[in-house]
């Protein structure tokens, strides 16, 4: 069993920056890839980004390339992303996730979830 707790959501303005953290804890969560995805309301939730606690390997949604960057901290079991310059459509609620590998997690195939964390972009 894994556990995800999803921090650092909140009401910014256009062009601002914000970090959201993931904690994850469970004797099994090495094994598997994190990421973040997101859903607005009324749309369908969608893969933001990913990546593996064993390398450097990172992959990011075309909408998000050049502004966000996910990345971790091994040793506090933590996964971020870092977003940048945000705009009024990045408002969703962003949700960590863990699958057990990066394909299945790009799908949506995810095993594990957060509770989500609000990202409201003001014009």
């Amino acid at each position: 069993q894994v556990q995800l707790i999803e921090s650092g959501g909140r009401l910014v303005q256009a062009g601002d920056s914000l970090r959201l953290s993931c904690a994850a804890s469970g004797r099994t969560v090495s094994r598997y890839t994190m990421g973040w995805f997101r859903q607005a309301p009324g749309k369908e939730r969608q893969f933001v980004a990913a990546i593996r606690w064993s390398d450097d390997n990172t992959s990011h949604a075309d909408s998000v390339k050049g502004r966000f960057t996910i990345s971790r901290d091994n040793a506090k079991s933590t996964v971020y992303l870092q977003m940048n310059n945000l705009k009024p459509e990045d408002t969703a609620v962003y949700y960590c996730a863990a699958a057990l590998s990066a394909y299945m997690l790009t799908l949506g195939r995810v095993d594990f979830w957060g509770q989500g964390t609000q990202v409201t972009v003001s014009s």
